[in-house]
């Protein structure tokens, strides 16, 4: 785009800013095609041109500070950011000592920020009524204000405790000092019971991943959990990280997890493929096909199941855990979840199911591992979508 000319005169300060902005992106960036010409130039003749300096880790750190304040504030470090502001509250200020025959000219605005945190106690007094035959009415409580504690106040003390990282005696010590009158056990009852409809929801989000991903990295690694050693086990991709943390690390306990919610067993062909992949016993395999029962409810109606068949023998491989491993598969696919989906791991055991490929630390890219033929038919595609992928 050429600018035309204008009278420099005719514009405010904000336009002539503005201009001359746009001047000096223009200049970087023809100096950025002239420095690029002369090396070809010099490439060309022969020469090696510049040299590939690598900046020092301070102007690393700077470029990083001015990055963030110009996420913060716009081109530079400084500029208007209160169009992002809602006002909430006007005051108008009257002028002192104006003399006699001034002309109002308007108002000049400026904006101040402030915060207000204060205690919100509310009554609430519900209507009482006894029926002509007897029975006793009692108003319902408004939505949101069931217990002795109201939504407001539950997301602060989730909020303080996940984002800002208080404890619970802190966070008690700051209610207080806000003026409301609260206990160590009613904070801990507010972090802990009621949550299940964020479990849902993080059941929701990994069926919708494990639906929809062409490919999902997982990994796992050790956690405490209520003062006992456990595992925490992260499923993911672009899109979407979901962590799951159980008592132990293993293929069953993956394949449990891919379930996303589910408690079902099921006994379908991609069960009975991965039997007989894993080489299940003849016998363990004629046995479950043969069954009329091919669906269970949950653990004990699968055990019970097992029991019924006499699966229990000491042979190698263990036909239990296989036809348990088949089963929660099995369950995975009748709901519709990892349909053509890749999973990308370091190579550990337990992530070795389904579609299966390997992420090589410091390499180009996730391939698939030569030395198992289930992987034989990894998409060229997922290759080159995973071709900056890293270990978690």
């Amino acid at each position: 785009m050429v600018l035309t000319p204008v009278d420099l005169d005719s514009l405010s300060k904000a336009e002539l800013k503005e201009r001359h902005l746009d001047l000096l992106e223009r200049f970087c960036a023809l100096e950025e095609e002239m420095m690029a010409l002369k090396e070809e130039l010099a490439r060309l003749k022969g020469g090696s041109g510049r040299p590939p300096i690598k900046p020092s880790g301070m102007e690393r750190s700077s470029e990083g500070r001015q990055a963030k304040a110009e996420g913060r504030t716009g081109r530079s470090g400084r500029g208007p950011r209160n169009h992002r502001l809602e006002i909430t509250e006007e005051r108008i200020v009257k002028a002192d000592g104006v003399p006699e025959g001034s002309r109002f000219k308007g108002y000049q605005d400026s904006i101040v920020q402030d915060l207000e945190i204060r205690p919100r106690v509310i009554r609430v007094r519900r209507e009482r009524w006894r029926t002509p035959d007897g029975r006793r009415l009692v108003a319902a409580l408004p939505t949101g204000l069931e217990g002795e504690f109201g939504p407001a106040l539950k997301r602060a003390v989730l909020a303080l405790y996940h984002q800002g990282q208080m404890t619970s005696d802190r966070l008690v010590n700051l209610l207080g000092d806000l003026g409301l009158v609260i206990s160590k056990r009613e904070v801990v009852r507010i972090l802990t019971g009621g949550k299940d409809t964020f479990l849902d929801e993080s059941e929701r989000v990994l069926r919708a991943g494990l639906e929809t991903a062409s490919w999902i990295s997982v990994d796992d690694t050790g956690a405490r959990h209520k003062a006992a050693n456990g595992v925490t086990t992260q499923i993911g991709n672009a899109h979407f990280t979901w962590f799951g943390t159980t008592e132990s690390k293993s293929r069953l306990n993956f394949l449990s997890l891919l379930r996303a919610g589910h408690d079902d067993y099921v006994v379908n062909s991609a069960a009975l493929d991965y039997m007989r992949r894993h080489n299940l016993a003849g016998w363990a395999l004629e046995a479950l096909e043969g069954a009329p029962d091919k669906h269970f409810a949950d653990e004990a109606d699968w055990l019970a199941h097992l029991e019924q068949l006499e699966l229990a023998r000491t042979v190698t491989p263990d036909p239990i855990r296989l036809a348990t491993e088949g089963a929660l598969w099995g369950s995975v696919q009748a709901h519709g979840l990892l349909p053509h989906t890749v999973i990308v791991s370091d190579d550990a055991g337990q992530f070795n199911v389904g579609v299966h490929a390997l992420c090589r630390v410091g390499g180009d890219v996730a391939t698939p591992a030569p030395h198992r033929p289930e992987r034989a038919d990894f998409p060229h595609s997922v290759l080159q979508e995973r071709a900056s992928l890293t270990a978690a």
